[in-house]
């Protein structure tokens, strides 16, 4: 596939258009087919004001997921979700957001790296994250990734070198994904103070925008990530809801929280 073909909202133009409009970026996370209705969250995090929707494939040996991902994924799995159902449903689940697929190198490399990239374009997917692939073994994902129009988003943690952190930079596209801390994902009563100090070290190497991940729970949490980085990314703090019964418009209501914040505080 090439980039003529890809469907979907682009990653990068979009999200770059609204930072520089002074927009924070509000990027809400859902588990594929963790629910029969999983799609219906994609349309209610749009609805409420999400710049972006990340979608994690459900696998099953994660390496950077905390509990709480952890057990939708397996919840996704004892449904019996596969990589391509998930793709499926997006394929009949369009929205006016671009969308992100977080998956493990595993199920990229099992499907092929051109036919994966290739299957997410045709879903609708213009965005992958991949952070178990180190930037030394990229090149061949990179190639595939920008044949079908869909951005490689790259992962940067507080502990890499400077030189590190330049590459990192250098090579994302849509925006760059920055850790608060070096841990697994999930909730957390307040973020590292050192947080805000990483994205502002990113963002004088990045002219993408770069977006604090990792621990974003309440509305008071993406106010202070969102005041050194360009936006945030919302997992667990949301999976926690969907697992307790949150409906979609439930859901919804808690990204619509965390859209008011960023624009009281930002707007």
């Amino acid at each position: 596939m090439n980039a003529t073909t890809a469907t979907g909202v682009a990653v990068g133009p979009r999200l770059r258009e609204r930072r520089d409009a002074g927009r924070k970026l509000l990027v809400p996370y859902v588990t594929g087919g963790v629910s029969a209705d999983w799609t219906d969250y994609l349309r209610a995090y749009a609805d409420a004001g999400a710049d972006a929707v990340e979608i994690g494939l459900p696998f099953s040996e994660p390496m950077i997921d905390g509990p709480t991902v952890q057990e939708a994924s397996e919840r996704a799995l004892h449904r019996g979700v596969t990589v391509r159902g998930v793709l499926a449903d997006l394929c009949a689940a369009r929205v006016d957001v671009p969308l992100i697929v977080m998956t493990y190198y595993h199920l990229v490399a099992r499907e092929g790296h051109a036919e994966f990239c290739a299957a997410l374009a045709e879903a609708g997917v213009r965005g992958l994250i991949v952070p178990d692939l180190p930037l030394e073994e990229l090149a061949e994902l990179e190639q595939a990734t920008a044949a079908a129009d869909v951005d490689l988003i790259l992962v940067a943690a507080p502990s890499g070198a400077p030189s590190r952190l330049r590459e990192i930079a250098a090579r994302s596209r849509g925006f760059v994904y920055a850790m608060t801390a070096m841990v697994t994902t999930g909730e957390r009563a307040e973020l590292p103070a050192s947080a805000a100090e990483f994205a502002a070290r990113l963002k004088a190497h990045a002219d993408l925008p770069v977006l604090l991940g990792f621990g974003i729970s309440t509305p008071e949490h993406a106010v202070a990530g969102a005041r050194a980085a360009d936006g945030v990314v919302v997992a667990s703090a949301l999976m926690r809801g969907l697992l307790d019964g949150a409906t979609p418009a439930e859901s919804g209501a808690q990204v619509r929280a965390l859209r008011a914040a960023l624009d009281e505080v930002y707007g």
